[in-house]
């Protein structure tokens, strides 16, 4: 027998399509289309909000049965700001170009939709385990859809991968970029974050019909 059984191992593939958080239950949309210009901020938000989801979820279903249901979104929210604080500070101490690139954005996962969703809807009512491969699973379903955007908005509107040059210089006109290609500056605006994901939804619903039945 395996490390997770099949039921726990649901609570973390799930998210990862027909439940995808952002795609399906269109939450955490914002993030999606602000920090997404670049790759690597894409991975950082994306871990950023796994350890905020996942040790929020632990900590929530920990305290479930001493919160007050009157003051249950008030601890709650006192718990990811906390996380989101330490999350800050890390990002400060170890990677400060980063920290200033996500800006404020760092700061507001403490109002993304899926953590305060997945405290309501799991953390609440499920043990701690249960509660951790939750917040994992929707928290890397989300970040796959992040580095899935960034990826081809830093790659198609930058022609660079996490700040390094893959298609050539456009200054020196060598690589792709010695036949005439041009980056689509159009990929690093916002608007463009939500033509991707478009895209995505279009597909993931195109291969899976029971989606379209669903939604």
């Amino acid at each position: 027998m395996g490390l997770l059984s099949k039921k726990d191992a649901k609570l973390i593939t799930d998210p990862l399509a027909d439940n995808n958080p952002i795609t399906i239950q269109v939450l955490g949309i914002c993030s999606a289309l602000a920090i997404t210009a670049q790759l690597k901020a894409s991975i950082v938000m994306a871990i950023s909000v796994m350890a905020v989801l996942g040790i929020g979820n632990v900590v929530i279903s920990l305290m479930r049965n001493i919160i007050p249901s009157k003051i249950r979104i008030i601890v709650q929210l006192v718990v990811v700001a906390a996380l989101v604080i330490i999350v800050d500070q890390v990002l400060k101490a170890f990677s400060y170009e980063l920290s200033k690139t996500l800006s404020v954005f760092v700061g507001l996962i403490i109002t993304n939709c899926i953590i305060m969703g997945r405290f309501e809807a799991f953390a609440l009512g499920n043990g701690p385990w249960k509660s951790f491969l939750d917040g994992i699973g929707n928290a890397a379903g989300y970040g796959l859809i992040l580095v899935i955007v960034g990826f081809f908005r830093e790659l198609l509107g930058s022609g660079t991968l996490l700040g390094f040059k893959v298609l050539g210089d456009p200054i020196e006109k060598t690589g792709l970029y010695a036949i005439g290609y041009e980056n689509n500056g159009f990929m690093l605006l916002s608007p463009m974050a939500l033509i991707v994901v478009g895209i995505i939804i279009w597909v993931q619903r195109s291969r899976n019909k029971a989606l379209i039945e669903d939604h």
